[in-house]
C-alpha cells in the first residue's frame, strides 16, 4: 500500500501551501502544507519563513511518517486510493486520533461502505463545524470509494442489512375446526330441521308448536357451547 498522486494531490488542496509560519484554526503553528511541530523537524515557530522546495520536501516526509503511521493500524489489505484517503485522514486529525476513530474500526472490521459516513464525522476544529473539513471529508470518503470494487459494496451492504426471516403464509384452519363456519352450518341446519319439523307436524299432526319451539332451542344451545368450545380452544392454542 502506497500513497498516490491523488492522495497527494487532495492534501496539497486542503492544505494549501503557506511559506509564512502561522496559526491555524486550533492556535497551533503551522507552515508548509499544514506542516506542524508534532509531524516532527523542522520545529515551527513565530516569523519562520521556507521556500516551495522547502514546503514540498517537508510534505513528503510528513506523509511517509504518517502512511507508516496508518499501515501499522489498518489490519485488512487496502487499494492504494483507500490508503491515501486514509493518510490524508490521518493527516489531518492526527495519528493519535485516526487510531481511535470509528474510521479505522469499520476499515478493520471490512465494513468499507460505512467509511465515507465515519468520516463525515470529523468536521469540526476549535468546536466549531467547518465547510472546508465538510468538503475534505467528502473528498477523501470518495477517494476510499473509488478503491471499492462494486462487488464488494454490494457485498458489505448485504452484510450490514438485517436478515428477514421468510414470512410463511398463515395456514386456514379445516372447516370443521372453524366456529365461525361451524356457527353457520349449524344455523342453517337448525333452520333445516325447523322447516322439516314444521312441515312434517302439519301433515301428520303429531309434533305441536311447544316441542317443535324446544327442539329448535335446543339446537341453537348446542351450536352456542360448541362455539364457545372451539373459541377456548383456539385461545390455549395461540397462548392469548
Amino acid at each position: 500500500m502506497k500513497v498516490n498522486e491523488q492522495g497527494l494531490a487532495l492534501i496539497r488542496k486542503f492544505e494549501g501551501l503557506r511559506t509564512g509560519a502561522y496559526r491555524d484554526v486550533a492556535g497551533v503553528w503551522t507552515i508548509g502544507y499544514g506542516h506542524t511541530s508534532m509531524a516532527g523537524s523542522p520545529r515551527v515557530g513565530r516569523g519562520m519563513k521556507i521556500t516551495r522546495a522547502e514546503a514540498a520536501s517537508i510534505l513528503a516526509r510528513d506523509v511517509a511518517g504518517f502512511a507508516e503511521g496508518v499501515a501499522s493500524h489498518v489490519r485488512v489489505p487496502l487499494s492504494d486510493s483507500q490508503f491515501s484517503a486514509l493518510v490524508s485522514f490521518a493527516y489531518n486529525v492526527g495519528l493519535e486520533n485516526f487510531r481511535k476513530s470509528s474510521v479505522l474500526r469499520a476499515v478493520n472490521d471490512g465494513d468499507r461502505c460505512a467509511v465515507p459516513r465515519r468520516l463525515s464525522l470529523w468536521v469540526k476544529a476549535g468546536g466549531k463545524v467547518l465547510p472546508g473539513l465538510i468538503n475534505r471529508r467528502a473528498a477523501e470518503g470518495a477517494l476510499f470509494m473509488q478503491g471499492t470494487s462494486p462487488a464488494v459494496t454490494a457485498d458489505a451492504r448485504q452484510q450490514r442489512a438485517p436478515r428477514r426471516e421468510p414470512v410463511e403464509p398463515v395456514q386456514g384452519r379445516a372447516m370443521h375446526r372453524s366456529s365461525i363456519n361451524l356457527a353457520a352450518v349449524l344455523s342453517a341446519v337448525t333452520g333445516v330441521v325447523s322447516s322439516l319439523a314444521a312441515g312434517v307436524s302439519d301433515l301428520a299432526g303429531i309434533v305441536d308448536g311447544r316441542t317443535l319451539a324446544i327442539a329448535a332451542a335446543l339446537i341453537i344451545v348446542s351450536a352456542a357451547i360448541w362455539i364457545i368450545r372451539e373459541r377456548r380452544l383456539k385461545s390455549l392454542e395461540e397462548g392469548i
